[in-house]
């Protein structure tokens, strides 16, 4: 598929079939997703509808079919599909395909027909001219046949057949065959530009090697990439793509993943780090335990991810789908009345009004209007992938660029996300027996605290008992059974709660908070056995991010479970208002507040703070790739970057800037040559021009995104 009108053709003409319902077809990665109720009709009768158009069809990750009409690109490689193909793209010279036959058997007549104007002319060389007409409009024609039969009359084919056969009937056989040409230039043209479009989105899937070094044994063994089996070890030599997600289990290297995160520094990688498929061991050796299978790593999810989110279209690009709709069809009839009036009410010439008409069906294809916000939409998707900002579809991408406010969820949003304890201090007992019991309950804990808690019992060598009857208690801590007693670990309000807060306790926790640490109480339900402290310190690039958000427009706020002094202590240091003591469901609650008088932009870790996202108009979550950040949120931040946030609305504002230009280009170009048409300024070949030469330019302004780079404004 080459333009907008193609993926439009293969909805309509699927969605006209019985049973068939939630039709989605993707223009760039060449999708058809349908509801079939198969009692009704069956795959078989949607395939053979896809066919009659002339497209081939073919399931997911299968080699392309290979029909009359594919498109054959000039350096001599067959289409692949986007994702995942299962064989690899065929070598052939671009003329083999339909379209290039076209253009070479078109191009070569038109010059056999001008050869002729110029030695023999006269009757003969307007014979030669009909010739290359006919023979060149054949299969446009048949074609637009095939769309009539298929309930869809209103075409560029269809309009392309009238006009050049038309244009015959009046005397400008040159005339017709050189917008025949053009036809077939601007035909290969506008695929060659979508095909560029995919380009940056297939280059995701090559990211990952086709094989790897499994260890079996004392042997190495080379398999394929995508046999590789949880639980194996592969073996990673220094510049070489790590060929699975996986975890470190011997070795330390610096690993570059700016192909998966756009980030540029290389990470160090030691025994239990977390590692990607795709990024490029730069150092030294790495043996790296599978945790994912093929299908199913980073890179094979943002692919899927960017899949999916062209089907999640903008409303702006509904809109101009509606509006294409009955735009063709009242073009035809203005058309038919350029026609006829003159002639018939100021008995003007037959011959020069319907010239005229004909060039004002060639300019009334909506092709480049349809195209105009797709192809954006898939240019950005494909570059903010690139830079590991992952949006979900046009529709967030639109929402996005109206943003006036963003909320930031604190812990591993604007902190790093991982809290170390500080101080323990213990009110009975010692700070060994603190942290033991304390390590106990934490045991397992997900939240980081708990995690900061259970490390620092480790580095100290200290053993805890078994705990029972874990649980939590959201928003506040945890407790679970120790050693016979029910033991709780968490925030000082819920030692209040309990009665055990004495005065002098409180004074400590107070100062602790007051220099912006975070303090957990560890007690019973009859006496407070101690405090521990944890501070977690702001992201290096949070403070410039909300300067830059500032500087955008856009405010920012802080919305913490933390208590009021640690959070304000946090905030001051960042720079942004904050609304600190918030459970989960008072986190929603201020998001609804929030969004009654902004467009709020929600942040968090996607875990947490999922309630809040899915609350406001846009949920983005932070996170290395996780299963719930690329699942639960409109988007997600794979860089843990907080500067990305305002990567990330920057590419929605230069994307919207770019549908805007494509709107633009598509109607001025249209307005102005429908004047000069009507008023015989110009003729039947600016009018193909007029379209096609429109669908190449706003396809090209679209790929222009894919320059972008989230600290500038390229691309825009």
């Amino acid at each position: 598929m080459d333009c907008g009108a193609c993926s439009a053709k293969v909805r309509g003409a699927v969605e006209g079939l019985p049973g068939v319902a939630g039709v989605e077809v993707a223009l760039i990665t060449e999708r058809l997703r349908l509801r079939l109720d198969d009692g009704v009709t069956t795959p078989a009768q949607v395939e053979k509808a896809v066919r009659s158009l002339g497209f081939g069809i073919s399931p997911k990750g299968a080699a392309p079919e290979r029909v009359a009409g594919a498109f054959i690109l000039p350096d001599g490689t067959e289409p692949a599909p986007v994702a995942g193909a299962a064989a690899a793209p065929r070598k052939s010279r671009w003329y083999h395909g339909a379209k290039g036959r076209l253009l070479v058997v078109t191009g070569a007549l038109l010059a056999l027909a001008w050869t002729v104007e110029l030695t023999i002319g006269g009757v003969v060389a307007q014979g030669t001219f009909t010739l290359a007409t006919l023979l060149g409009v054949a299969p446009i024609a048949r074609k637009a046949w095939r769309m009539v039969r298929a309930k869809m009359p209103f075409t560029i084919e269809m309009l392309m057949s009238i006009a050049a056969i038309g244009a015959l009937f009046i005397g400008a056989a040159g005339e017709a065959a050189l917008v025949v040409f053009l036809f077939a230039v601007g035909e290969m043209l506008e695929g060659l530009a979508s095909n560029k479009a995919r380009d940056g989105i297939r280059a995701l899937a090559d990211l990952v090697p086709k094989t790897a070094r499994l260890v079996v044994g004392a042997r190495i063994r080379e398999v394929p990439a995508a046999q590789l089996r949880i639980g194996q070890i592969v073996q990673v030599r220094p510049g070489d793509r790590i060929p699975a997600d996986g975890v470190v289990s011997e070795g330390t290297s610096g690993v570059d993943e700016s192909p998966v995160t756009g980030e540029s520094v290389p990470a160090l990688k030691e025994p239990g780090a977390e590692v990607f498929a795709g990024s490029i061991n730069a150092e030294a050796e790495l043996r790296v335990r599978v945790s994912r299978a093929a299908e199913d790593n980073t890179i094979a999810r943002i692919v899927r991810l960017v899949e999916e989110a062209e089907s999640a279209r903008a409303p702006t690009e509904r809109f101009i789908e509606r509006f294409s709709r009955w735009y063709m069809p009242a073009v035809v009839g203005a058309a038919l009345l350029v026609a006829l009036l003159p002639p018939l009410l100021a008995g003007a010439l037959w011959e020069v009004w319907i010239y005229r008409a004909l060039a004002l069906l060639l300019i009334g294809c909506p092709c480049a209007l349809v195209i105009s916000v797709p192809a954006s939409i898939a240019s950005a998707l494909s570059s903010g992938a690139r830079a590991g900002l992952l949006l979900k579809g046009g529709a967030v991408i639109e929402a996005a660029a109206r943003t006036t406010k963003v909320a930031f969820d604190k812990t591993g949003t604007l902190t790093e996300g991982r809290p170390q304890v500080t101080e323990v201090i213990a009110l009975a007992g010692t700070e060994a027996e603190v942290l033991r019991i304390a390590a106990a309950v934490e045991m397992g804990a997900s939240h980081p605290l708990g995690r900061a808690i259970v490390a620092q019992a480790e580095a100290e060598g200290i053993d805890w008992p078994e705990a029972r009857d874990a649980g939590a208690i959201p928003g506040k801590g945890a407790f679970a059974t120790v050693e016979g007693a029910r033991w709780s670990v968490g925030a000082p309000s819920l030692a209040g709660e309990a009665g055990v807060m004495d005065q002098a306790a409180l004074a400590q926790v107070q100062a602790l908070e007051g220099a912006g640490k975070t303090v957990v109480a560890v007690f019973t339900g009859e006496r407070l056995l101690g405090l521990i402290a944890l501070r977690d310190e702001p992201r290096a690039d949070a403070a410039k991010a909300v300067q830059a958000l500032a500087e955008m427009g856009v405010g920012a706020v802080m919305l913490t479970g933390d208590n009021a002094r640690t959070g304000a202590a946090i905030a001051a240091q960042i720079g942004l208002e904050h609304q600190a003591g918030l459970l989960p469901e008072d986190k929603v609650t201020a998001i609804n507040a929030l969004t009654e008088n902004a467009q709020v932009m929600m942040v968090g870790d996607g875990i947490n703070d999922a309630p809040a996202l899915a609350s406001a108009h846009v949920g983005i979550a932070m996170g290395s790739g996780t299963d719930v950040a690329l699942e639960t949120a409109d988007g997600a931040l794979l860089r843990d970057h907080v500067a990305d946030v305002v990567g990330l609305l920057r590419l929605s504002r230069a994307t919207m800037r770019n549908i805007r230009q494509n709107v633009a280009i598509a109607l001025g170009l249209k307005a102005v040559f429908l004047v000069t048409t009507v008023m015989g300024f110009t003729g039947l070949w600016i009018a193909i021009l007029a379209d096609t030469g429109a669908t190449v330019m706003v396809t090209l302004n679209a790929l222009r995104l894919l320059g972008f780079r989230p600290e500038g404004r390229s691309g825009g």
